[in-house]
């Protein structure tokens, strides 16, 4: 079984620790997405796992096989680059192939593989042409097969759509997405993309600075943010987030003021709270799209988005700078013009002052 297990995992570099005591649990056959900023440590932590980077302590674990000090090769594992790093005089199969022939692999089952990976890819017809004769999505499949053809027990990308436009960047989600399925294998995919995160994994590994912030499903992160990054990271267009002093604490229907004296009304358990405490409320643009809620907010509207069945229009409300509202695409709204919003209690979220999520209802 394909599982991958890190302990207590850290990465120095000198003096300066970029990975801090992480551990992780990934199960076999889970599709597994690292995900932050830039600088977050997530190529790094990728990097431990393959074996290209040393850790400075703690254990990761493959299959139950401690290989904390094992060589990459012997890991089972393979990795997908950014760079495609195809050899520019080869074939498409004697580029999957290549890796197979250095290890001696017989001709007559690196080509077997190389035909299989191929099918599986849709590469069939491809097989005899130049990298310099693809786009830049054939070559992207092609150092997917070149992994393929070695059956790894784990899968490993890093940032392999990067260098993709944004229609190809969907093609291939779908495909890689589908590649998952059809061999049942255990994939790590590294991305600062969070819509790439939302739509491929079963499971997410949020990162910031080096630490873990939250871990579990796509849905779970979004309607569960354990805290106030994961909650303006996850989503898109991401959550509205206002500066507030907790006005009525309840374990039922707590009341926010917000800094230009709106009162908003949240069905979230704050009775462990301190009146006039710090909060940060949160809301995210979907869920003001509706004809009536528990309070108002106004909204002064600068720009519009419109993108035809939906439209988002961003601007200044209740005291928060950057406040972005989704809306039908046939409501007839101007620039220029104040909004009202209406916000429903029960899709608020709220943060105390250290970030930390309030439990919602």
């Amino acid at each position: 079984m394909a599982t991958v297990e890190l302990k207590n995992a850290y990465k120095r570099f000198g003096a300066v620790e970029v990975i801090h005591g992480i551990d992780l649990q990934l199960e076999h056959g889970e599709f597994v997405v690292f995900v932050g900023p830039s600088g977050c440590g997530k190529s790094t932590l990728l990097r431990m796992i393959a074996g290209l980077e040393d850790l400075s302590d703690g254990e990761i674990h493959i299959g139950g096989n401690d290989v904390t000090h094992m060589a990459a090769v012997d890991r089972g594992i393979a990795m997908v680059f950014q760079s495609y790093a195809l050899y520019p005089h080869m074939t498409v199969a004697e580029n999957m192939g290549f890796g197979l022939k250095m290890n001696g692999v017989e001709k007559s089952v690196v080509a077997e593989k190389v035909a299989k990976a191929a099918n599986t890819l849709q590469l069939q017809q491809l097989l005899d042409r130049k990298p310099k004769n693809l786009s830049g999505g054939q070559r992207q499949r092609v150092a997917i097969g070149r992994a393929i053809v070695r059956d790894p027990q784990v899968f490993l990308f890093d940032e392999p759509l990067s260098n993709l436009d944004a229609e190809l960047r969907v093609e291939m989600r779908l495909q890689i997405a589908r590649l998952h399925q059809k061999l049942d294998s255990t994939m790590i995919y590294v991305t600062h993309d969070q819509v790439e995160a939302m739509t491929m994994a079963d499971k997410i590994v949020v990162l910031k600075d080096g630490y873990v912030e939250q871990v579990g499903s796509p849905l779970d992160l979004y309607h569960h943010p354990a805290n106030l990054f994961v909650a303006g990271f996850i989503g898109s267009p991401r959550m509205n987030l206002i500066n507030g002093r907790l006005k009525k604490p309840s374990d039922r229907l707590s009341e926010i003021a917000l800094s230009d004296g709106t009162i908003i009304k949240a069905n979230i358990n704050t009775a462990s709270a301190a009146p006039d405490s710090v909060v940060t409320l949160g809301i995210r643009p979907e869920d003001l799209n509706n004809t009536h809620g528990d309070s108002a907010m106004t909204m002064a509207v600068e720009v519009l988005e419109r993108l035809g069945g939906t439209t988002y229009a961003y601007g200044k409300c209740a005291g928060a700078e950057s406040f972005v509202v989704e809306r039908a695409g046939s409501e007839i709204i101007k620039v220029g013009t104040d909004l009202q919003v209406d916000v429903p209690a029960d899709r608020c979220y709220l943060f105390d002052e250290h970030g930390v999520a309030f439990n919602r209802h």
